[in-house]
């Protein structure tokens, strides 16, 4: 299994606008056999800081899904979305391996 953890530096003033966006991918994400553990939005702190984790059961399943997702139009529309209203100002993203036990 690999995790995926996305850090976010979003406009503040967009917050709605983002929220939007990562409550569509929720749905997408899983579509393509991800489990998706949740967005979080700033509260406290910082406040233009979000994150987001997800994971897929190998790194393999991961790439298939980011090759597959640049074909699927709910997730074309996604990204237009992102683009047209500059929410997401950067992110990066990096993996790990989850230990349970």
């Amino acid at each position: 299994m690999v995790t995926c953890y996305l850090r976010y530096i979003i406009d503040p003033f967009k917050l709605k606008e983002f929220e939007h966006y990562v409550k569509l991918w929720i749905p997408l994400l899983e579509k393509f056999g991800g489990q998706h553990h949740g967005y979080f939005l700033p509260s406290e702190g910082a406040n233009n800081v979000a994150l987001a984790l997800f994971s897929f059961p190998s790194l393999a399943l991961y790439e298939d899904y980011r090759a597959r997702s640049l074909q699927d139009p709910p997730c074309l529309a996604a990204f237009q979305y992102a683009e047209e209203t500059r929410c997401i100002i950067s992110y990066e993203r990096s993996f790990f391996r989850p230990v349970f036990e």
